[in-house]
Parts: C-alpha cells; sequence; structure tokens
C-alpha cells in the first residue's frame, strides 16, 4: 500500500473512532443534571457532527484500497496479516450499513439493536485495524538469530498466470499510449 493511502486510512480511522467514542461518551454515559434538557453534555451534538462528516471520509478511503490493496492481497493469498486484515475488512460492511441505516430509523428499538452493532463493529474494525498494523511490523521484522524472516511465496493471481485465461496483460496499444 502507497504511504499516501495508509496515511488516509489511519487518519479517517482515528478521526471517525475518536469522534464516535466521543459521542457515545456524551450520549449513553454522561448525565445531565437538568431533567429538560435534551442531550446529555454540550459537546453531544458536535461529536455526533463530526462522526457524521467524518465516516464518509473513511468509506471512500477504504474504497480506494479496496481493490488496490485489500483484494490483491486476499486473492494472492499474501500470509502476514492475513487474519486481521480479514477481521478489519469483514467488519466494514456492518459498520458501513449500520452507520447510514442508524440515521433514518425512527423505531426505538431498531434503533437501539442498530447502535449496539454499530458500536461493536465499530470496536472490532479498529481492533482489525491496530492488528493487522502489528502483524505487519512483526513480519517485516528480522528474527533475533540475525536471519531474515522468511514468508511464503507470494502465489500469481489466476490473470497472470498467462495461457490459462484470465485477463491478458496490458500492450501499450490497449491503453491508448501510441
Amino acid at each position: 500500500m502507497a504511504p499516501l493511502e495508509r496515511w488516509s486510512v489511519w487518519i479517517a480511522s482515528a478521526l471517525t473512532f475518536l469522534t464516535g467514542v466521543g459521542y457515545m461518551w456524551t450520549k449513553y454515559f454522561v448525565e445531565s443534571g437538568d431533567p429538560w434538557a435534551a442531550v446529555n453534555h454540550p459537546l453531544e451534538p458536535w461529536f455526533l457532527r463530526a462522526h457524521v462528516v467524518t465516516a464518509p471520509l473513511l468509506v471512500f478511503v477504504l474504497g480506494v484500497i479496496a481493490l488496490r490493496h485489500v483484494w490483491r492481497h486476499f486473492r494472492s493469498g499474501t500470509p502476514s496479516g492475513r487474519r486481521s486484515g480479514v477481521l478489519a475488512a469483514l467488519a466494514v460492511v456492518p459498520m458501513v450499513l449500520t452507520g447510514y441505516v442508524i440515521q433514518v430509523v425512527t423505531h426505538q428499538g431498531w434503533l437501539r439493536a442498530l447502535a449496539i452493532s454499530h458500536i461493536g463493529v465499530g470496536f472490532l474494525y479498529a481492533l482489525g485495524l491496530v492488528l493487522h498494523e502489528f502483524a505487519l511490523r512483526k513480519a517485516s521484522k528480522p528474527a533475533e538469530d540475525g536471519v531474515p524472516r522468511r514468508e511464503e511465496p507470494r502465489r500469481e493471481p489466476v490473470w497472470a498466470a498467462g495461457a490459462g485465461g484470465g485477463r491478458p496483460p496490458r500492450s501499450p496499444d490497449a491503453a491508448g499510449v501510441s
């Protein structure tokens, strides 16, 4: 993954996570002294607004890396960081879906279930992302005996195998370059 993509994922994830945790804290863990208060804490609406603004940025960044990083590494069988990467990737879909649906549901029972689900998969995504980073750092470190770690060889994607079918390699003419 390119450094810009890595930093984009981390910044968007951190902003979305921190605003989400801030909103959760002000909404569910702080009690207002005023029984007529519409919000529990003065920062509650600000955390919500910030979360609603940063979450689409995260969705965009995850969409950018979906094919170039996630899908390519999943298909090629890259071993380092595979479990944590799959954990984070699988948490993205329900996290995004519950995040969008929670904004339009009005039934209190469904709203509560969606909120619990969204919070749970949000924490699962964050955990997967952090574990993924640790797994990749561990895989890139040399072993303690000084011998570099050896990963399993990367398998070429099916389309790169050549004569077996699939997508042919691009030629400069096919790309419109003369």
